[in-house]
């Protein structure tokens, strides 16, 4: 289970705080999975971030019971003047996991070729995002968190990557990012949206879209505004939207 109880995180502009998530619960239980819809700059990576230890929250509380993966494809744990080698090497060390076993599935995975003994920062971003879901996927987690990861390669890799995470790990709980509704239509049981910091539960995947589209038309409005902003939030038709979700 993972556990989000009123949960905050802030940033510091030059126009003040901003809370990009405001006063979160939320819950994930084992072999749960869950969608995560919202406009862009809603806060979904953020939340992303939160789940897995990345970050952490301004306030509140983030419990874990079940081993969370780091996004698929976050490369900003990598070592640059290390081999994607070396890299492996240093994440099973981390995790306390037999790098040797592991090796062959990862460099047949990522698809490095020679590569995979040069030093990270001389890497693509798609050769990064590679390695990062090949290790992803040589570390056995409870949860696994998608933040558009499918998008990696071409349709090739997709397909295996795909193959790796709906199929081999279907008992595993996931948590996904998308802004494609065939992944979370196909891939997902619950659906939380997130608008102006809140976020919102649905069981039913169609209704979280229509409630998704419906705050695709208001303007994107920081959840808690600072005090450099003396613009108070609308509530009434999110308050409405809130009640009849409950």
């Amino acid at each position: 289970m993972i556990q989000l109880t009123q949960v905050t995180k802030r940033y510091h502009t030059r126009q003040g705080s901003v809370a990009v998530l405001d006063d979160l619960d939320m819950r994930i239980e084992r072999g749960e999975k869950v969608g995560i819809l919202g406009a862009n700059g809603a806060g979904k990576s953020t939340l992303i971030r939160l789940l897995s230890g990345v970050e952490q929250p301004t306030s509140g509380e983030v419990r874990r019971d079940m081993r969370v993966s780091w996004p698929l494809a976050f490369t900003g744990g990598f070592q640059g003047t290390l081999t994607g080698l070396d890299n492996l090497r240093f994440i099973c060390r981390v995790y306390d996991a037999d790098w040797q076993r592991l090796q062959p599935f990862v460099e047949e995975f990522a698809e490095l070729g020679r590569y995979f003994r040069e030093p990270v920062k001389l890497y693509s971003s798609g050769m990064r995002a590679r390695l990062a879901f090949a290790l992803s996927m040589a570390i056995e987690f409870d949860c696994y968190l998608i933040d558009e990861v499918i998008a990696v390669g071409d349709a090739r890799f997709q397909a295996k990557c795909e193959w790796e995470l709906f199929e081999r790990r279907k008992e595993r709980s996931i948590l996904i990012v998308s802004h494609s509704p065939e992944h979370i239509r196909g891939h997902c049981e619950t659906v939380y949206v997130l608008n102006a910091g809140k976020v919102v539960r649905f069981d039913s995947v169609d209704e979280a879209y229509e409630y998704h589209n419906e705050c695709m038309l208001e303007p994107l409005r920081p959840a808690v505004p600072s005090a450099h902003d003396p613009r108070q939030p609308e509530s009434n038709r999110t308050d409405k939207a809130l009640q009849g979700a409950n």
